[in-house]
């Protein structure tokens, strides 16, 4: 069995929108070096001036060196019927696969990460890094951040690797399509297997613990491992690939429970790979408060944190609406309300504050009246509970799991100590509601 050890240095961290700077190939048995290819690359693209002081390749250094497709065909060559090796193998392999497949070349050979390798063969060392591993196991690394010095420092690894694979790890890896090649190079494959097979929300977290990505899913397992089931060349999902280091989840008893998690989850934390639902939060909301003169007054805002509006809205627009509905019903002054367009008023419906307040309380109380209250009951998890999601005037409280659902319904304010309060939102709301209004029977009204 021959390997090729490859390592390259480009002008950016995903394939998809980056040049090849220097490429480097070590031909290796797995004990000895057989081949050493080594060039520079002409990107044709400017690099950037951090990436020039890591790798000490400048602009000029590149200007007369080959494109990539020039060399294309002899990398290819020398690619072809290997084991393809790097040190975070789909960082190189994606980047070279994509400007293989630019120059008309198209490879497909299986691959081995001694990231993941020197993991199961050489355990408990304090870092794995290439840097890390060269230093603690006595490796020559003389060029570091150069194709070549990285390149035959890896291969030397591979060598120490195959000498210490007593229980066939590699084989292992190379066996079929081994699930361990598609996975972040920092991701223990033990932490994909406690996985549950549920429905849930999962946590992708970086080295510092923090979540970079919150999904839902039917099946936990089989979504989780999704996201790694090909190698896209973009940079979000080399980004991804890269910062994952460990994966947690938490089960839900109905789909529907997921989704709300996953949603306020998001908004709590705020993962830098989560775009999909960064426009769903409502933006202004219907305010009531007193002004000097002792009169209520009403008004649609954007939304602040220090105070809680009677309900939200997505548009300012939606809020008037609403609110000019309240004005025809109950009488209220257009000019208290925030919405008359002159600054005189012929109301004379609220010469005195007592009066008028009476109105706006009612127009408050009938609001929060319509705007319904229930609790939405479920399976649990487990046969000896219920799940319940629960609205109060018209905004999601919370949800929890229950064991004595007729016990625990009677009295709303027991129910509330038993549930988790989570943020509530126009796209959490409208999900619960939707569901209430496919499936009436499983409503509680309160």
């Amino acid at each position: 069995m021959l390997f090729a050890v490859v390592d390259i240095e480009t002008t950016g961290s995903h394939a998809g929108g980056n040049g090849i700077t220097e490429i480097a190939i070590v031909i290796h048995d797995g004990v000895k070096v057989i081949n050493f290819y080594e060039s520079l690359v002409n990107p044709h693209t400017p690099i950037p001036y951090f990436i020039q002081r890591l790798t000490g390749i400048d602009n000029n250094m590149v200007a007369t060196a080959p494109s990539f497709d020039e060399i294309a065909g002899q990398v290819f060559e020398l690619l072809q019927d290997k084991v393809f090796v790097a040190h975070n193998v789909n960082f190189d392999y994606s980047f070279v696969k994509h400007h293989l497949k630019n120059a008309g070349y198209e490879l497909e050979t299986k691959k081995l990460c001694t990231v993941r390798l020197a993991r199961k063969v050489l355990p408990g060392l304090n870092g794995y890094s290439l840097g890390k591993l060269t230093q603690r196991l006595g490796i020559n690394h003389a060029e570091a951040h150069r194709a070549g010095g990285d390149a035959l420092a890896t291969a030397e690894l591979l060598a120490m690797i195959v000498e210490k694979d007593t229980e066939g790890v590699i084989m292992g890896m190379l066996k079929g399509r081994n699930r361990e090649q598609y996975l972040p190079p920092h991701l223990p494959v033990e932490n994909l297997d406690q996985l549950p097979s549920t429905s849930g929300v999962y946590y992708f977290y970086n080295v510092a613990g923090k979540a970079i990505y919150i999904g839902k899913a039917k099946n936990i397992r089989k979504r989780v491992k999704s996201h790694f089931s090909n190698n896209k060349i973009d940079r979000q999902k080399q980004d991804f690939l890269r910062e994952t280091h460990r994966i947690t989840y938490k089960e839900c008893a109905t789909e529907l429970m997921a989704h709300i998690l996953e949603s306020a989850e998001i908004r709590r934390l705020w993962p830098v790979h989560n775009r999909s639902q960064r426009g769903f939060l409502a933006k202004f909301g219907l305010f009531a408060y007193e002004d000097r003169q002792g009169y209520m007054r009403f008004a649609v805002e954007k939304i602040r944190r220090s105070y809680k509006p009677i309900y939200t809205f997505n548009t300012i627009t939606e809020g008037h609406m609403r609110l000019r509905e309240l004005i025809a019903e109950f009488g209220l002054c257009p000019r208290l309300c925030n919405v008359a367009t002159s600054p005189d008023c012929e109301c004379k419906e609220h010469a005195e504050p007592a009066t008028y307040n009476a109105k706006a309380d009612e127009a408050i109380n009938w609001m929060r009246k319509h705007l319904p209250t229930f609790a939405l009951i479920d399976k649990g998890i487990d046969d000896n509970e219920h799940s319940c999601i629960l609205v109060m005037e018209g905004n999601l409280y919370g949800m929890g799991y229950i064991q004595d659902k007729q016990q625990e319904l009677k009295n709303i304010e027991t129910l509330q100590k038993t549930l988790e309060p989570l943020q509530d939102n126009d796209y959490i709301r409208n999900l619960v509601f939707r569901h209430a209004t496919e499936f009436p029977e499983k409503c509680f009204s309160f």
